[in-house]
């Protein structure tokens, strides 16, 4: 049996993902600061609020830097023994700041629940002071990462995190001023909740999609239906099978696949030609195209739609 492969599409452009590394060094550096900030005054003042809030942007501060290792570890050249280089590592990074964030929640509700039980004083106006404080902090870290969050998801992990944590800091403020106005001391833990709840919506989908590609599903956004009707409908295809999509990092996307076609073989400037199409039209960076004849007697053994 005839076989030809093609490692087809890309080569011209550059996939790796943006180093962000400014970013990440100003974000680790301010969410960091801010930490130690929080830690303190939220102790003087009694705040769970603040002390959850400060747990939560522990979490960013060591989910930016598997991030921003990730990055830099995804742009080392492929060896012999990783072929593919460590581009994989920005999926593990991602998968990593879920799991983290999730941590962080189980802890901050468990002690936030306690508070609501035995609702304990705090201090209205240095809950407002340092909680406005991030807001600022945490927007500008935000804005750091805002033009690489819709193509990787790495990126968009600390964007949206980042995000978050303002729009939280910004409820912190708001529940020091009632507890001014009001008294109402279980307005701390209760806000400790919803910033609970809160982290936990934003950080399923990235948990979800980051699970997805560590486990080499179709990345999101990427349409293995049209796909497989385009290779399927080429002409000179009899048949497609043993297609398979998968992301090699959280920027780059590899295919491969077997096309039947008769004779078993065809020109360079088709397969050429494919690549270039895999690649502008459904973002496939790295496709790899095996030809076979049609065979009734010698089969190809990943034929059935059910062989890996």
């Amino acid at each position: 049996m005839a076989h030809e492969h093609s490692h087809a599409g890309g080569h011209g452009h550059d996939h790796a993902p943006a180093s962000f590394g400014r970013a990440f060094a100003i974000g680790i550096s301010l969410n960091l600061t801010f930490v130690v900030v929080e830690v303190v005054y939220g102790v003087a003042a009694g705040s769970v609020a603040l002390i959850s809030d400060a747990a939560h942007n522990l979490t960013d501060v060591l989910g930016l830097a598997l991030a921003w290792g990730a990055v830099l570890l995804a742009r080392r050249k492929p060896s012999q023994r990783r072929t593919y280089g460590l581009r994989k590592s920005t999926v593990l990074a991602a998968l990593t700041n879920a799991v983290l964030l999730l941590l962080a929640v189980g802890a901050v509700a468990w002690e936030a629940i306690g508070r609501l039980r035995h609702p304990a004083a705090v201090e209205g106006v240095v809950m407002m002071a340092v909680a406005a404080v991030g807001v600022g902090i945490n927007g500008i870290s935000a804005l750091l990462f805002a033009s690489g969050r819709k193509g990787d998801v790495n990126v968009r992990g600390a964007f949206l995190h980042l995000a978050a944590d303002a729009v939280v800091s910004l409820g912190v403020v708001i529940t020091g001023f009632f507890i001014l106005r009001t008294g109402w001391m279980w307005l701390d833990p209760l806000v400790s909740l919803l910033v609970s709840a809160v982290i936990l919506v934003g950080t399923w989908r990235l948990l979800k999609q980051s699970l997805n590609l560590a486990l080499d599903a179709v990345p999101e956004g990427v349409d293995e239906k049209a796909i497989s009707a385009y290779l399927a409908g080429l002409q000179g295809v009899l048949e497609l099978h043993d297609l398979h999509i998968w992301a090699m990092s959280t920027t780059e996307t590899a295919l491969t696949a077997h096309l039947v076609m008769q004779g078993g073989s065809c020109h360079d400037t088709f397969l050429a030609q494919v690549g270039h199409e895999l690649d502008s039209r459904f973002q496939i960076h790295h496709s790899t195209l095996q030809v076979e004849p049609p065979s009734d007697s010698h089969p190809c053994r990943q034929a059935p739609q059910d062989a890996v």
